[in-house]
């Protein structure tokens, strides 16, 4: 299934049916990864890998992709998980966030401190191998500048636990918004990581599950760098 998925992307591909040959290329590899893992063989899930690099190469090769994903307001099922999982292939071990937000952990309508640390947990889950994670923010203003720092450090030291080195860098002219992966993928985000809205209360449905909190209006972008003049 996983090689006829593949086929036919090129078929697309090669029609100019660009968008529909990026769905057909995402689901052949995904198959082919539901192989590697089910089989026992080693001489079997090196060819098999051979084959996902090969038709990985292909689809990235011409620059030809942009996905752009509309959230609309009050939607639910925007789990960063959901956002960004696809993307994190085992070869990530590098990330860089541009955010000039992450800051102001009472701030009525934002928790972008918290938000930060739920995609750190989610970059220490897997199935990628994260080693380092670059942070460019903007330090915050008047009294709440010590508290971003603490937290910031906190987040630090804890994720060095898990083998993970955070460098934090401050700008104060920083404003796009922006994620990157060393596999390649880059993703923006309208509103950044502060998509989701304040929960009604702390024991309502969505307070600790992303997926059923609701979120603002927002556009997601996704490029591989191989396609974009700015890296």
């Amino acid at each position: 299934a996983g090689a006829e998925a593949m086929k036919r992307a090129v078929q697309l591909d090669v029609a100019s049916r660009f968008q529909e040959s990026l769905v057909c290329y995402q689901e052949g590899i995904d198959l082919l990864l539901q192989v590697v893992k089910a089989t026992t063989d080693e001489v079997k899930k090196r060819h098999y890998r051979q084959k996902i690099s090969e038709y990985t190469f292909t689809f990235l090769s011409d620059g030809k992709y942009h996905k752009q994903v509309r959230i609309e307001e009050n939607a639910t099922g925007f789990s960063y998980e959901k956002v960004f999982r696809e993307y994190l292939t085992e070869i990530v071990s590098e990330v860089w966030v541009e955010d000039p937000y992450i800051r102001q952990v009472h701030q009525a309508s934002r928790y972008l401190l918290y938000n930060f640390l739920r995609f750190c947990e989610m970059l220490v889950k897997g199935p990628c191998k994260v080693k380092k994670i670059h942070l460019l923010t903007s330090y915050d203003q008047g009294s709440g500048r010590s508290q971003q720092i603490t937290a910031l450090e906190e987040i630090k030291q804890s994720l060095s636990n898990y083998g993970v080195t955070l460098n934090i860098d401050f700008s104060s002219s920083i404003h796009d918004r922006e994620i990157r992966f060393n596999n390649g993928w880059m993703i923006k985000i309208g509103r950044g990581l502060d998509y989701f809205k304040k929960p009604q209360g702390h024991f309502s449905i969505g307070y600790c599950d992303f997926d059923l909190r609701p979120c603002h209006e927002t556009t997601v972008d996704v490029f591989h760098t191989k396609h974009t003049k700015k890296m």
